[in-house]
């Protein structure tokens, strides 16, 4: 076991762990390699991994840096990011209706207007920074 963690440079369980994703993933890319909108998909995918490396990865790695610049307070740091990083993923998950786009596909798909959704995305960013507000203040009063 010490020379394969050694060697790996993690737990065995990792290993698994990290096997059996690639497993699901192989399974899911079979699944998709014979669908018509496959290459859409892949498209899509290949699109986003650059957006994220190339725009979003430098500019929140800048805001992290500034915010770190600005306090000392590694935990209210920590405070900041969670709900950030929350509200962020549910913004690219739910972009279009957010923005109002392909509201038709929408309403064709559910039957719901996609109106509401930047009203409820705002009021779950704001209750993931209550949230995380309200654990910093129990964290500084314990201290």
């Amino acid at each position: 076991m010490r020379d394969l963690r050694r060697g790996y440079g993690a737990a065995p369980w990792h290993l698994l762990l990290l096997l059996g994703c690639f497993a699901v993933a192989g399974w899911i890319a079979l699944r998709l390699a014979g669908e018509a909108s496959a290459p859409r998909m892949l498209l899509w995918f290949l699109g986003a991994v650059v957006a994220h490396d190339l725009v979003l990865f430098p500019l929140y790695a800048v805001a992290d840096r500034g915010l770190r610049a600005v306090t000392a307070d590694r935990v209210l740091v920590n405070h900041l990011r969670v709900p950030a990083l929350g509200a962020g993923l549910l913004f690219l998950v739910y972009l279009p209706g957010v923005l109002g786009l392909g509201d038709g596909t929408y309403v064709a798909a559910t039957g719901l207007t996609p109106r509401v959704l930047v009203g409820r995305w705002l009021a779950v960013s704001a209750g993931l920074f209550a949230v995380s507000a309200a654990g910093y203040a129990l964290r500084r009063r314990r201290r």
